[in-house]
């Protein structure tokens, strides 16, 4: 097996001891991983407290040649990322898969590098003349999901050295790889210690969401281990922006011919097997269109060819873990056991892996765990509604409110619809498409802040205003 390795101050490091990472289309381990001590993770933190004062003080134009740089190794070396995500995470190469992913992340680095948080003159009177300026936080602690596991990791990262912050990286124990060696690649671009990387288990996750070193925590994950890291960062006033689960509603308009809106309703649903934490997870339909509604959707899913990322033939591939396929299996279960009538899919794949079908499950109810929990899956519950405002009401029901959508044949009256869902994103006829200028973040317990655009940009400062007597 390959040895893989942390990097704290620009260098390669190992541990005693290593963790199993498996393949999910085969359940089979394919690698070690180091496993961090707590020492090792004080080791990062140094590091990347040393290094904070020269990055942080390097002329501008300076650090956006170093992440075009990185833009360019990204670029080189996409083949080899992809490959890695798809046999540590499982989504397929093909499609919206692992190359796009890694395609993406050389995308939002250029874009990031392009933008400037310029100072704001807040007043210029005969007395004053008021400026204000944004200065970098300091050392950043990135805690990233198994989902999207480099797309996420530059999300956090790419920001943070764009206004001069250092980082200390911890990915997810499920898929450590590709974000391990994506690590090595930007060091080649980097001065040691301005971004570190340490692999292993939640101990090391709340570790850092203490730390007296670190000076702000990003997570990406669920809202449990959310409110987790919140109450851990509260002991130094860390800030924090957390992008926490969803359990998003795209709500099909009366009388919508749904054929032409087939395949952005599938991937706005199904995306990366539904492991998406601003995926369509509820999808409302109104009772004089349902069964037809039901019936296209059903003939387009189960066209859609599901199997092992490595084979480019397939465009969904295996949940990402054991667990994730439990639950799944069981929301399922118990939607089917209350009454729902599942259309397509419903019970696990033969064989090897993680595998579980794409799946409609109709007639359900809101009591349902398929209904009210985020089941972060291949199945999806069709909710039968009367009129819209009940549709908009119980799509507000729950306390979350990461994205949301409309779909109809007429795109205003859809989008006021989507307006009056209570998340931090909408669309129409779309659901889940980021754009790295957009601010993208949840309201209710789907997080605090905003990633992306100028506003992302801003959460990895501190403001400092500068008032010039005359």
């Amino acid at each position: 097996m390959t040895d893989y390795a942390m990097i704290i101050n620009g260098k390669k490091v190992l541990s005693d001891t290593t963790f199993d990472v498996v393949n999910p289309a085969t359940g089979d381990v394919f690698a070690k991983c180091p496993r961090a001590t707590i020492e090792q993770l004080d080791e990062a933190v140094a590091a990347a407290r040393k290094a904070f004062p020269g990055w942080s003080a390097l002329a501008d134009d300076q650090r956006v040649k170093i992440m075009n740089r990185i833009a360019g190794i990204i670029e080189q070396n996409q083949a080899e990322l992809a490959g890695l995500i798809t046999r540590e995470q499982g989504k397929p190469l093909s499609g919206p898969g692992s190359m796009f992913e890694v395609g993406g992340c050389m995308a939002w680095t250029q874009v990031t590098a392009s933008m400037k948080l310029e100072p704001e003159l807040v007043d210029d009177n005969p007395e004053d003349t008021i400026e204000l300026y944004r200065k970098p936080i300091g050392v950043v602690g990135s805690i990233t999901p198994w989902n999207w596991p480099l797309l996420i990791a530059v999300w956090h990262i790419m920001p943070a050295l764009r206004v001069g912050c250092t980082v200390v990286l911890k990915p997810a124990s499920y898929t450590p790889l590709a974000t391990l060696r994506l690590v090595e690649l930007i060091n080649e671009a980097l001065p040691p210690g301005v971004l570190n990387v340490v692999s292993g288990s939640s101990e090391i996750g709340n570790a850092m969401s203490a730390h007296k070193g670190i000076d702000k925590i990003v997570f990406t994950g669920s809202i449990p281990v959310g409110q987790t890291i919140m109450g851990r960062a509260a002991s130094n006033l860390k800030s924090l922006t957390l992008e926490l689960g969803g359990n998003d509603a795209g709500i099909i308009l009366p009388g919508t011919d749904v054929t032409p809106l087939l395949e952005p309703l599938f991937w706005g649903c199904f995306i990366n097997a539904g492991q998406t934490c601003a995926a369509l997870k509820r999808l409302f339909v109104h009772e004089d269109d349902y069964e037809d509604v039901c019936q296209k959707f059903t003939d387009y899913v189960t066209k859609i060819p599901v199997g092992d990322g490595m084979d480019e033939k397939n465009l969904i591939g295996p949940l990402g873990n054991g667990p994730q396929l439990e639950t799944v299996k069981q929301y399922v279960d118990d939607a089917r056991e209350k009454g729902a009538r599942v259309l397509c899919g419903g019970t696990p794949c033969s064989g090897p892996g993680y595998f579980y079908p794409l799946t409609l499950v109709a007639d359900v109810t809101d009591d349902m765990d398929l209904v009210k929990e985020e089941q972060f899956g291949t199945a999806l519950p069709i909710i039968k509604y009367a009129t819209v405002d009940e549709a908009v009401q119980r799509a507000n029901s729950l306390d979350v409110g990461l994205g949301g959508s409309a779909w109809s044949n007429d795109p205003e009256k859809a989008k006021a619809v989507a307006m009056r869902l209570e998340a931090g994103t909408v669309w129409v006829n779309a659901h889940g498409k980021l754009h790295p200028m957009a601010p993208f973040g949840g309201v209710k317990s789907s997080g605090i802040g905003s990633e992306f655009g100028l506003e992302g940009l801003k959460a990895y400062t501190v403001n400092q205003v500068v008032s010039v007597a005359k």
